[in-house]
Formats: C-alpha cells, sequence, structure tokens
C-alpha cells in the first residue's frame, strides 16, 4: 500500500512537473535584411552596381527574367511572424525603372498618392 501511494505521489509530480516545460522554438531570420533606411536610398535611375551595393546581393534572380530582381526577409519570433517584407525592382538595360513590394518607397513629389503596385499582397 505504501508503495502505491509512492507510485501515486511520484507521477503526480512527474505529471505535473511535465505541464510547466515549454519547448524551445528558436529565433528565425530567412533572406535579405531590408531597412526602410535602405528602401530610401533607392531611386529610379540608379544601375544595378548601385542597387546592389545599397540592399546586397539579390536572394532571387530568374534566368528567364534578367531583368527583375527579387529580395525577400522574413523573421519569425518562436511561432509568430515579426516581419515580412517583399522588394521586386525591375530595370531596363542596367538602370533601376520600377520597385515594387510592401515597403513604404520614399519619392521626392510631396503629396503623391502611394502606387497601386506597394500594397501588401
Amino acid at each position: 500500500m505504501a508503495s502505491r501511494r509512492y507510485f501515486l505521489i511520484v507521477l503526480a509530480a512527474a505529471v505535473g512537473a511535465g505541464a510547466c516545460v515549454r519547448v524551445y522554438v528558436p529565433d528565425v531570420q530567412q533572406g535579405n535584411v531590408i531597412t526602410q533606411e535602405m528602401v530610401d536610398q533607392l531611386k529610379t535611375g540608379m544601375t544595378r552596381r548601385q542597387v546592389q551595393f545599397v540592399l546586397g546581393t539579390p536572394l532571387i534572380t530568374d534566368p528567364f527574367h534578367q531583368d527583375r530582381w527579387d529580395y525577400y526577409y522574413s523573421y519569425k519570433r518562436g511561432n509568430k511572424y515579426r516581419a515580412k517584407r517583399r522588394l521586386s525592382l525591375f530595370f531596363r538595360g542596367d538602370e533601376l525603372v520600377e520597385i515594387r513590394g510592401n515597403v513604404r518607397v520614399k519619392t521626392d513629389e510631396p503629396n503623391t498618392p502611394p502606387s497601386p503596385n506597394l500594397g501588401s499582397s
């Protein structure tokens, strides 16, 4: 009878301790870090080399669409995404002609409505 009571006490303690344990989920950062300061430096008319100096090597270069560079960044803390950023740059020859993504692009003109291509998609 005493051994059965001892067994039940140990079992209850083990179950109680097991309920307090959480599984560690590491933070995951993927892709190219894209900050607003970096995006603010982008201007249409920049060369590919200047863009690469500001943003780094693109994460995705499509051999079928060589005039498009894609940058992606995500940061997941635990089980929740804290940041997701996408940026697509389009070139004509060696010149940057269009910037799309879910980041705010700085324009030189005040009171310019945001481009419809810049919204979250």
